[in-house]
């Protein structure tokens, strides 16, 4: 019947006219972290793998994880390289902060944002459903990790005064840390070797003393 070839031939036309594909919010998921610790550095091997997926400037992702872990570091190549000994976990977890904070929109969930400048405030803007932020970073981060001090973190800290035995001491948060073979007046970059109740001892890392 005519109708039926009309009918046939108008839903074959909007067939052709339907994208091949249909857009798929997928769940969203940072590559898994390849970190290999080479001596005293740690090496972030897939980090601009992860910036991709972050749409994200790589110098602005290392300069928050460089403050985030107390240490300093340079990108090469495709990779991060931290110089401290620094555990994978913390890694994770400060891309995680980052990725809540720069990147994933509080409205829709979903990670199509940007970053743009209005006036002084930087703003996270989303390009799925439109709405706005302005970028609020969590302040004293550290203090997050103060009561759960674990041997093997690598911290800063400012070496405050000298023990009985010559050692320097300095607080970090509840901490009094205790550093063989540093002088007073200078900050360093060190590694938890050992934890008793609220005192840590420590161990300067290769790049330590600055005055």
């Amino acid at each position: 019947m005519a109708g039926d070839d009309e009918y046939l031939a108008l839903l074959n036309r909007a067939k052709i006219a339907c994208p091949e594909t249909i857009e798929n919010h997928e769940r969203f998921e940072i590559p898994e972290l390849d970190v290999l610790q080479e001596g005293k550095i740690t090496v972030f091997r897939n980090f601009i793998d992860v910036t991709d997926k972050l749409r994200r400037d790589p110098q602005h992702l290392l300069q928050f994880l460089l403050k985030e872990l107390g240490t300093p570091g340079n990108v090469e190549g495709r990779r991060a390289v931290f110089k401290a000994k620094i555990n994978p976990s913390q890694i994770n977890d400060k891309i995680q902060m980052y990725t809540e904070t720069y990147v994933i929109c509080s409205e829709c969930g979903l990670p199509d944002t940007k970053m743009v400048k209005e006036d002084r405030t930087l703003m996270l803007e989303c390009e799925a459903c439109g709405a706005r932020r302005p970028i609020t970073v969590r302040k004293s981060v550290r203090a997050d990790t103060a009561n759960t001090l674990r041997e093997g973190d690598i911290i800063e800290l400012m070496i405050t005064d000298v023990g009985k035995k010559g050692d320097g001491v300095g607080k970090f948060f509840d901490y009094l840390v205790v550093v063989p073979g540093t002088v007073k007046g200078t900050k360093i970059h060190a590694k938890i070797s050992k934890i008793s109740a609220k005192t840590a001892f420590a161990v300067p890392t290769n790049d330590a003393c600055t005055r």
